[in-house]
């Protein structure tokens, strides 16, 4: 067998209502993808699907009910087909969470999937579909290794510092402790600097779930999310850090119950709930003009993120490189000037044309400290775990 053998890997990145998939050629020192695209808005009748090829061409769009998850796979499995792709010879999965049991990248076996439902308290929005994709992917590409790939991971070494919440001892020992998220994207910034990766690195990952993290010599040491994806920064329609007497107060005075108060923080509150106009911050932008409260939203999530990223900072002692990812972290530049505007006291400076244009790094020549904006690459990162846990005896 080649010493550097190439797979063809399809990587499913899913999501309550979504399911994002591309396929891959992967080696050990390359990755090519072939195909790329999404289901949007499962289960609602107003549903969408694209995809395209390695060169940009469509080779997929229509709208209309996608009714679940399951007839999404089976619509993957026919482009594939219908495109004259090759077929994959491995399946990888982005999962949010895993637990406390599961901490690194595993190939997919009865005793992960248990475990995996055993962590689905932790992560009651994300597990229950991303466990429905991994069985429906078993049954409609039969034989073929899955790999189970965890935003968790990234961050299974952060220090006790950081790690440990400051509750009481026998709650800790019952995996009640900071895990951390988007550990996918960070795996992929780190990636993607390789050899011009800095001791000190700062990773803002800015979309309608958003975190920053402290990175030193390539390793997490801290980060904004903690037991679950809803704390940290303010997100789209997430809370980010509350003090935790708001929800002590609507339990006692207004009777919210777990499930009222898991619908508040997930749903109801961030950008959405500051706004009451909408959780997308281009839908923000566009009110802001004539919308006060548009307009503070949008204020707080940069002042949000500023307030982190200083975090991160003091945890690393200093900060030799920032980088934006994620929809907003890419492509808002509003947003990035206003977030680097009151750092300047640690001499960051953006060069406003850069920015604007995203032409790296997007800092100026007198900034103490490089900005980047580098896009995230998640589901590459679920193509090079799926190639290294790939069991090549299977085909030996």
């Amino acid at each position: 067998m080649d010493a550097t053998p190439q797979l063809n890997v399809l990587a499913l990145n899913s999501g309550s209502s979504s399911l994002k998939f591309g396929l891959y050629c992967v080696g050990s020192s390359r990755i090519e993808k072939l195909v790329s695209g999404e289901a949007e808005s499962i289960g609602e009748k107003n549903g969408k699907s694209h995809a395209e090829d390695l060169r940009g061409n469509i080779l997929l769009a229509e709208t209309g009910r996608i009714p679940s998850q399951r007839e999404a796979i089976i619509r993957i499995g026919r482009l594939l087909i219908d495109c004259k792709m090759p077929l994959p010879a491995a399946i990888g999965h982005r999962i949010v969470h895993g637990g406390p049991k599961l901490r690194q990248h595993c190939l997919v076996d009865d005793s992960v999937l248990t475990q995996l439902e055993a962590a689905t308290a932790f992560a009651p929005l994300h597990i229950p579909p991303a466990l429905s994709v991994i069985r429906f992917a078993q049954e409609h590409f039969p034989g073929l290794p899955q790999v189970a790939c965890f935003d968790t991971t990234f961050h299974a070494e952060l220090p006790a510092v950081a790690r440990v919440l400051p509750i009481a001892r026998e709650l800790q020992s019952e995996g009640i402790q900071r895990y951390g998220f988007h550990g996918l994207s960070c795996e992929s910034i780190v990636r993607r600097l390789a050899n011009d990766l800095p001791n000190r690195l700062v990773i803002a990952h800015l979309g309608n779930g958003a975190s920053v993290t402290a990175v030193k010599g390539g390793k997490s040491i801290d980060t904004s999310m903690g037991l679950t994806p809803t704390g940290g920064v303010i997100m789209g329609t997430r809370s980010g850090d509350l003090d935790p007497g708001v929800l002590v107060y609507l339990m006692r005075e207004k009777k919210f119950d777990a499930a009222m108060l898991e619908e508040l923080v997930d749903h109801r509150s961030g950008l959405l709930g500051i706004s009451g106009v909408g959780s997308d911050m281009r839908r923000l932008h566009e009110a802001a003009s004539t919308n006060a409260d548009a307009r503070l939203a949008i204020a707080m999530f940069c002042y949000s993120v500023r307030k982190q990223a200083a975090a991160m900072i003091a945890a690393l002692g200093g900060v030799d490189l920032l980088v934006f990812t994620g929809g907003i972290g890419e492509n808002d530049v509003e947003a990035r000037a206003a977030i680097c505007g009151d750092l300047s006291w640690l001499g960051l400076s953006l060069d406003e044309d850069r920015n604007r244009s995203a032409n790296n790094p997007i800092n100026d020549s007198r900034s103490r400290c490089a900005v980047k904006v580098l896009p995230s690459q998640e589901d590459e990162q679920i193509a090079h775990h799926t190639w290294a846990l790939f069991p090549w005896s299977v085909v030996g």
